[in-house]
Order: structure tokens, then sequence, then C-alpha cells
């Protein structure tokens, strides 16, 4: 460039700025650019370029990108911040005005040292008469210290605040929106990472893709959408590359950072919450991400995010911004603004500081004043109003805005997939129908734990260990009462054992809990396939649990029925397995913390096997503990199993004759004595008894426990049915526990 001549901005396609496209998509984007460019040396919106690649037969992929979206940023200006600035009407404007929220909080009342602290209940702002506007294709930024309100502000807006609580109003394009349809064309990214760890990249989206994309949308073109989103985040070379945790190397934060913004952008949402994107990160991974950002909403969407101290370069990357000090509003506007704004207030921002930076810092030193920050929030307030009066610039002097559903038909058929129709009442709840959504997660849960199978492995090598320890024990019982007390004792253990073994339980669903939150929030799914899915997952490993473990202890034990007696057995313990996991996973939806809910269970489980019947027989049971005996897990399959070994057949002895002195101090005496003794006992109650004389039967034995009042095939149905009871207990759980909104 010659010294003194102005340099000229080209904005034609070259390979180095057109990021989202393979290398053959953009040799024909530089052939078009080459052949349509008129003499003029005008230069094509990118917008024309992705409508010029998608009308393409070549090119699945981009077709079906969110920059296939004409959003008004493709014909930006760049202001002196660097950020864009729309030259026409944007499609969408997000707009609020008087935003108020406020909790109650406890106050400690001051009082002299010597008398006992006193509690009132007060009233502590969050949200003090918030007001501004978001605008499809501009990145707006919330920034604060912390406790100004930042995140409340996001939740306000994404409608993850109860609207008793929520005062003031939020509309897009002038009209309010209903919660159901914001679900549909928003979308919510939260602070922490919340992904499986196991699964790739590419997967992850993959499985976000079939939860939110339309069910009209074929598997080709949802393959589609997620390659052309993997280029879109910039992490094709990390696609292949597992999530990871703290066992398992995965991606960088950065790049996890962005699969999370991946899987909520999937359908491409007209609006996009993100709390705090940049929080954790390194400032070459943030600054990526915010990049990320702004080519999201320059294909057509609406971003606001909460960000606590934005980098130089960040702030180039921002359309609007918005400063908060105790939920109030101390700055609204572009950051070109900042300098005149601060100017006029008395505090100039010194030259080559950063803007952000100094207004945060003054806006601290404010806050520490006796007056606060009222000084700000008042000129502000006049600042504004005299801007909105005596400018008349910008998008006030375009044409009016389209009403919602006109709008959002519009994106739609530029590209959007937000929804098959455009209007409210017809758009669907949720994208696929219930069968899909259970397959979905099935497959997802399936592909995640077949990769971490030390997890089954340890609860096998468990079940495994025990059995074999207890067939070693118990090996071949007899039929004396020796062989009674030890039976009685073998199956305790046993049943009891089947539910201690479902704690391991507790962490699996505490781990996914806030992946699922995040999920329902937005409808990837309904809560009921979710619940269902899992259950119906479970079986296949509590079949091969019941197996390992009945095969290693019915024959070495010595338990009677032959086949039928070994199926009973095994139907027992496989019903045992499918109530304690059912109760497990009815905890760990209560409970929130992973050793407190390991607390609770064997706390609970150690009840359930007191109150079974083996301590201590229900006729024994104070009437005011009777109730916790007939809820206890354990009693159904206990009482099951010894019906199936005691009343299988009805002449088999388990006394017989002298044996009856067993276990007591006549125990000890010779036979021949035991035999006279049964002699002169025959005499007196007129029956002849002898030494072989079968003294108590399998169903004496029951009737002394106090058994006989439920049969050993109503005792599974009952087991089966608290495991039902307790999945439904469950569902309802979620149901009622995981609204995600604020009160």
């Amino acid at each position: 460039m010659l010294p003194g001549k102005p340099k000229t901005t080209h904005h034609h396609a070259t390979s180095d700025n057109l990021p989202l496209f393979t290398p053959d998509q953009r040799l024909e984007i530089l052939h078009f650019s080459r052949t349509h460019r008129s003499s003029s040396s005008s230069s094509y919106t990118l917008a024309e370029l992705l409508k010029y690649v998608d009308n393409a037969s070549f090119s699945p992929v981009v077709g079906m990108t969110s920059s296939t979206s004409s959003s008004s940023s493709s014909s930006a200006t760049s202001n002196s911040s660097g950020s864009a600035l729309p030259t026409t009407r944007p499609s969408f404007v997000l707009s609020f005005n008087h935003l108020t929220y406020s909790v109650n909080v406890r106050r400690k009342l001051s009082l002299s040292p010597s008398s006992s602290p006193e509690w009132r209940l007060g009233e502590k702002v969050l949200l003090n008469d918030i007001s501004g506007e978001a605008r499809e294709g501009e990145l707006m930024a919330v920034l604060g210290a912390s406790g100004s309100g930042k995140s409340t502000l996001i939740d306000a807006l994404a409608n993850r605040i109860s609207k008793d609580s929520l005062k003031g109003t939020v509309a897009l394009n002038g009209q309010t929106l209903d919660s159901r349809l914001l679900k549909v064309i928003s979308a919510y990214v939260m602070q922490d990472d919340l992904l499986f760890p196991m699964l790739t990249v590419q997967e992850t989206l993959m499985f976000s893709a079939e939860f939110r994309l339309p069910r009209s949308l074929s598997n080709s073109r949802k393959k589609a959408r997620v390659e052309a989103l993997i280029d879109q985040l910039g992490l094709r070379s990390a696609a292949n590359t597992v999530i990871g945790d703290e066992g398992h190397r995965g991606v960088s934060g950065g790049e996890r950072r962005r699969v999370s913004i991946g899987i909520d952008i999937i359908h491409d949402p007209i609006i996009l919450f993100l709390d705090e994107p940049t929080s954790g990160l390194d400032s070459t991974s943030a600054f990526m991400v915010v990049k990320v950002l702004q080519r999201i909403a320059h294909s057509g969407s609406i971003v606001i995010m909460s960000i606590h101290q934005p980098s130089y370069r960040i702030l180039g990357l921002l359309d609007r911004l918005i400063f908060l000090s105790h939920g109030n509003t101390v700055f609204g506007g572009p950051p070109s603004s900042l300098p005149s704004f601060f100017a006029e207030f008395g505090h100039p921002i010194p030259a080559n500081e950063n803007r952000t930076e100094f207004a945060l810092d003054l806006i601290r030193e404010l806050e520490e004043t006796p007056g606060g920050t009222k000084s700000l929030v008042e000129f502000n307030k006049s600042w504004q109003s005299r801007k909105k009066h005596g400018s008349r610039n910008g998008v006030s002097l375009g044409p009016p805005l389209p009403s919602l559903k006109d709008a959002i038909s519009e994106s739609i058929s530029k590209g959007k997939l937000v929804s098959d129709s455009n209007l409210s009442s017809s758009v669907p709840t949720f994208a696929n129908p219930f069968w899909k959504e259970m397959l979905v997660i099935a497959k997802r849960s399936l592909t995640n734990s077949r990769r971490m199978p030390e997890l089954f492995g340890i609860r096998f090598g468990a079940v495994l260990v025990t059995g074999i320890i207890l067939a070693t024990i118990f090996r071949h019982l007899d039929d004396s009462p020796k062989g009674v007390q030890e039976r009685f004792g073998f199956f305790a253990f046993a049943m009891s054992t089947m539910f201690y073994t479902c704690a391991e339980a507790i962490p699996v669903f505490l781990q996914e809990r806030y992946i699922f939150m995040r999920e329902t929030a937005y409808n990837a799914y309904r809560r009921s396939s979710y619940v269902l899915a899992h259950a119906i997952l479970s079986i296949p490993s509590l079949i091969t649990l019941s197996l390992a473990f009945a095969g290693v202890t019915f024959q070495p034990v010595g338990l009677d029925g032959g086949v039928h007696g070994f199926l009973f057995y095994l139907y027992a313990i496989l019903a045992s397995f499918w109530a304690g996991s059912s109760f497990v996973t009815f905890l760990s939806g209560i409970v929130s913390h992973v050793m407190l809910g390991f607390t609770v269970v064997v706390a609970i489980l150690a009840y359930f096997v007191l109150f079974s019947g083996f301590f201590i027989s229900q006729d024994r049971i104070p009437a005011y503990w009777l109730w916790f005996h007939y809820i206890s897990l354990v009693k159904y399959p206990f009482e099951g199993v010894l019906h199936n070994e005691f009343d299988h057949s009805p002449e088999r002895c388990f006394v017989r004759g002298t044996q009856m002195f067993d276990m007591t101090p006549l125990g000890s005496v010779p036979d021949q004595l035991k035999l006279r003794l049964l002699k002169n006992m025959g005499k007196t109650l007129g029956v002849n008894i002898t030494g072989s004389t079968c003294i108590t039967t399998g169903s004496d034995i029951l009737r002394m426990q106090g058994i006989t009042d439920i049969g050993k095939w109503n005792c599974l149905w009952i087991t089966i049915a608290w495991g039902f009871f307790f999945r439904v207990l469950f569902y309802f759980t979620l149901l009622i526990g995981s609204k995600n909104k604020r009160n």
C-alpha cells in the first residue's frame, strides 16, 4: 500500500475467511466470487455466498448449517470497537422492560452482645427496573462484579424465574413470549460443562441432534448438520476425541466449552442465552469461544451472555453491553459509547486502557462509597433518555418489525431448524415421538457405559465373590434343626445382598442429574422417556447378576426344588435386584450428594433387614412397628425363597425322632436314653414315636416363623410391584424437582 493512500477494505472471499466449509466448497465460493463480481468491485455478502453453496447439488452439509439464515448482520459495517452493527432492520428484536426481581432473606438484627441474636425476614432486590433490547445479528454481554445480578438477568430473559416472582415484560418482536414457544426457539448454556465423559465430540453432538432436530429431517441431514456445526465450532481436530473426566484424558477446557455450546445450538435457535461461557478458560480459549458466539449471532440469532471481565480482544467482538451493579443498570449501549458516557459522567477513560476494566473498577470504587452507584444509575437514566430522544439513527429508522409469526416463518424458510411450523399453537413440544426418545437415551447410555466397563465389572465381581463365599460357608446344608437355622441365615444374607449391591446406582443418576435438568428444561425429551429407558436398560445387567449369583449358590448350598426350585430362586433374586435398583434410583432423585445418598440407603436397607422377619418373627414385632414390617423390601423375597425351600416338598422332613433334642441341653445324652424318652412321650400322647418318626415338616417351620399369610408367587409379584412403584415415584420426583426455575 502506498504511503498516504487510504486503505481499501475488500470483502472478497478467500480460503482463509471461510472456516465453515470444506475445501471443495471453498473453491466453489471463490469461483462464484470471481466470475459473478461486477466491475464496480462490489462484494457479495456472506448470505449470498451461503445461498449459492446451499443451492449447489454437491453440498448437503452447508445447506444444513445455521449460516443459511440470511441475517441482517451479513451486510454489516464495522464500528470503532471492531464490532458489527447491522445496517438493515433485523428480523428479531428481544426487548425487556422494567424487570424487577427480589427474594426474601433472613437479616440479623443488631442487638447488644449480651443478648441472643434475632433474625427478621427481609427483602433483597436482585434486579431493579432493568430495561433494554437485544437484536438479531448482535452479541450482547451483561457485565458486572460478582453479585451484581448478571446470571439473574440471563435467567429472567430465559424464563428461568417464576412469573409470580418476576415483574416486568420480556417480548420478542413486541409479542410476549409463550413459555412453550420459547423452549423451542431458544437455548440456554449453563456455566458448568455438563457432558457424558466417554462420548466423543461427534457422538455428543449427534445425540443432541437426535433429541432436538425436527422429526421430519432425515438421518443424513442430521449428520450433515453435526458436521457443519463441528466446523463452525472449530472442533474438527477433536471430533473423534472423548470428552473425558478426572480419570480419562479428553478434550481441552476451551473445546469442552464449545461442545457445551454446540449441544444447545444444534437446533439452530433464534435466541441463545449463555451464563459466563468464558469462566475458567485462558484468554485464548475464551476469545475462541466468543468468536464462535459471534459467528452464531451473524448466522441470524440473538446471542445474550453474561461475562465477568472481557479482554480487549473479546470487547472487539461485542455489539452491545449492559453493566450491572447490585441489580441496577449503570450503562447500556455499544462499546463505542463507553468513552463518551464516562467522559460526560466526569470520569474519562484514559487512552490505551481497557474500557471494560476501567468501567468495572470505577463501579467497584463507587460501590464502596456511602452513596454507592446511585449517581451513576441516575446519570445512565438521563443519558439513555437524551440518547433516545436525540438520536434517530440505526434500527429505529428502518421498516417496522414483522410479526413474530411471520418472522419465525421467514427464519425457517431461510434454513433455521427450530421447528417444522411457524405457529406457536402448532409447534411440537418435543421434536421426537416417545419411542424415538427412549431409543436415543438408551443408545447414549449404552455407548457411555460400554467405555467404562469397570463400573459393571466391579458390581459383577462383588456379587460373584459374595455368592462364592456364601456357597463355601453354607456348603451342602443338611435336613436337620441346625440345617434349618443355617438355611434361614443363608437366605437372609443372600436377599439383603441383592439390595446392598444396588447402592452403586446412586452416583449414576447424581452424575447425570444436571445433564438431565439442562436437557429437559428445553424439552429435549420427556421425563417419562428417560425413566422408562433407564428402567428397561437396567434389566439385562440385573439378569446377568441374578444368573451369576443363583448359579454359584443353588447347587453348592443344597437348596431344594430341582429345576422349578432353581427357576423360582432365580426369579426371586432378579425381583430383589429390580426392587432394590428402583428404590435406590428413587432415592438418588431426592438426595443431591453421593455420600449422603449412600448413608441414607445403607440406613434404610438395614431397617428393611431388621424388620424382614429373620431377626424377629412377625407376631413378636410391636404393633407400632408392624407397618415397617409390611413395607420392608427384604420381607417379600425372603419369605418367597423360604416358601420355595420348605414348602416345595410336603413329605420332606427336617426333624426326625431323636433330632428334636438337638440344640437343647438333652442333645448330649446317649441315643438310648433319647429313644426311651421318645417312647415315654409316645405313651403319654397315645402315638408311636421312634427315632425315625417325622416330628417337623417344612410347613411346620413356616408356621412357627409366622410365614403363612402370603404364598411364594404372591411374594414374587409384590416384590416386582415395589420396583414399579419406586420407578413411578422416581418419575414424579423428576417432574417436581427438575423445574429448573427460580422462585
